[in-house]
């Protein structure tokens, strides 16, 4: 296992509290200042999310159509992947700040923070893996994604990176959906996690990881089912909390 990987799962160890598109309560999200006030607040890993540009540059943000105020109107309602780095750039979400690209934040947040990598974007995982492989750090990075096979794809390209599946709903076989992809890590909406879907995926060697836990007493239980990791918009809150049921 990598210097930057988790470590394996541990029953009553916390889990690793991920930033849910950084700290996404306090600065906008999917920004350079989102994930540096992540750090500071000590998240384990960050997560976000990723499209690419026409001239296949990585930037991060949530939605294929970039938000904020164009300065020039005819950009507005232009999707990601219909535009250059350089038109993107032209497009602000607040003054001063921009769509950063994967690269900028990957030099910008540094270990031991995990970074959590969902791939958004339409066959772009080619430029994704060369993105992180020219990183400071490529071994503390995970790519994930709703569509399951963004893992196998890049796993063919990086056998070295590890990768995610996202559900939303309780899938009667995790361990075969976990297992068809490849991957390590079960990316699940907290409403769905019990303790046989736990179980089932540490037999299988996988973690789980939980999206998205706001709720301080939820955070508690759901550590109590050992889950690896929850994704949250409140680090303080859920490590606090945490903190205090083990007390």
């Amino acid at each position: 296992m990598s210097d930057g990987a988790p470590a394996p799962w541990t029953p009553g160890a916390r889990p690793e509290l991920i930033a849910h598109r950084g700290a996404s309560r306090e600065k906008i999200e999917n920004t350079l200042p989102a994930f540096a006030r992540a750090a500071e607040l000590g998240a384990d890993g960050i997560e976000l999310d990723v499209h690419a540009t026409r001239n296949g540059i990585v930037v991060v943000h949530h939605d294929p159509v970039p938000g904020g105020t164009p300065e020039d109107p005819a950009l507005g309602g232009v999707p990601i992947e219909r535009l250059t780095l350089k038109e993107l750039r032209r497009i602000s979400l607040a003054p001063n700040t921009g769509i950063p690209t994967l690269a900028q934040v990957l030099r910008t947040v540094r270990a031991p923070v995990r970074m959590y990598i969902e791939i958004k974007g339409r066959g772009i995982e080619s430029v994704v893996v060369e993105t992180i492989r020219a990183s400071p750090e490529p071994e503390r990075c995970a790519v994930h994604g709703f569509d399951h096979r963004v893992v196998p794809r890049v796993r063919e390209l990086a056998p070295e990176i590890p990768g995610g599946v996202l559900s939303a709903s309780y899938l009667i076989d995790p361990v075969h959906a976990l297992e068809a992809a490849g991957a390590r890590d079960y990316w699940i909406w907290w409403e769905h996690v019990d303790q046989a879907l736990c179980d089932a995926v540490h037999a299988a060697n996988g973690r789980v990881i939980v999206w998205t836990v706001n709720d301080p007493a939820t955070a508690v239980a759901l550590g109590a089912l050992g889950v690896d990791g929850l994704c949250t918009d409140d680090v303080p809150a859920i490590r606090a909390a945490l903190d205090g049921s083990a007390a």
